[in-house]
């Protein structure tokens, strides 16, 4: 249990033994559509943390919703033209700066009352940036010859539906009842940031010192 909480970049590395030709239309989309929902729940430790990170400091739905539609647009387009071979990210650098965009969303969420207009910005930034780690884990599934538009797409509305789970649990769980709180910020923000800033800090050192 450990390993998986420390180490999520290296669940998802395995490659599917599947024969896509005698598959539907259907059935790749719905299986792409739930590897990219897997993705995010339950292995995607560190990207489920990025999104609680953008959820605590105003969990407000249309706030947080407009933050995560900025990083859906920005990790859906380097997912593509990664996919296609437009761009090349190395992972051994996107790892370690997915894990500092963790603790830097921490950090802030410390230190700032409520969300800045300049925050879309940021989280737009680092929605390019977790998109290249989004087509290194799908490059390691592999995609079908055929079809390849219609799996992309699909995992991508898998990585987005369980970021919308994410955004809609935290809310149910902390928000709807104690945001309104005075004792919001000081009792749950930066409590659970904390934890979240070590944990990412933790994650950056080990991705670029200790990366298989």
């Amino acid at each position: 249990m450990m390993f998986l909480i420390i180490s999520p970049q290296h669940i998802f590395a395995h490659a599917l033994s599947l024969d896509f030709t005698t598959m539907s239309g259907t059935d790749l989309g719905f299986l792409y559509l739930k590897l990219g929902f897997t993705h995010i729940i339950p292995f995607g430790y560190d990207h489920v943390l990025f999104v609680i990170g953008l959820f605590l400091l105003n969990p407000k739905l249309k706030t947080v919703i407009g933050q995560a539609t900025a990083f859906t647009i920005a990790h859906s387009l380097t997912l593509g033209l990664a996919m296609f071979g437009m761009i090349h990210p190395v992972s051994s650098i996107i790892e370690p700066i997915i894990a500092l965009s963790i603790f830097f969303i921490a950090v802030e969420n410390i230190f700032l009352n409520d969300v800045k207009w300049w925050r879309i910005l940021i989280v737009f930034c680092f929605g390019l940036i977790h998109g290249c780690g989004f087509a290194s884990a799908l490059k390691e599934i592999g995609l079908p010859a055929s079809d390849y538009g219609l799996a992309l797409f699909s995992f991508n509305v898998g990585v987005e539906l369980g970021q919308i789970s994410v955004i809609l649990f935290a809310w149910l769980l902390v928000g709807k009842w104690f945001s309104g709180k005075t004792w919001y910020k000081n009792r749950i923000v930066i409590p659970i940031s904390c934890c979240i800033a070590v944990l990412s800090l933790y994650w950056t050192v080990e991705r670029i010192f200790f990366a298989a």
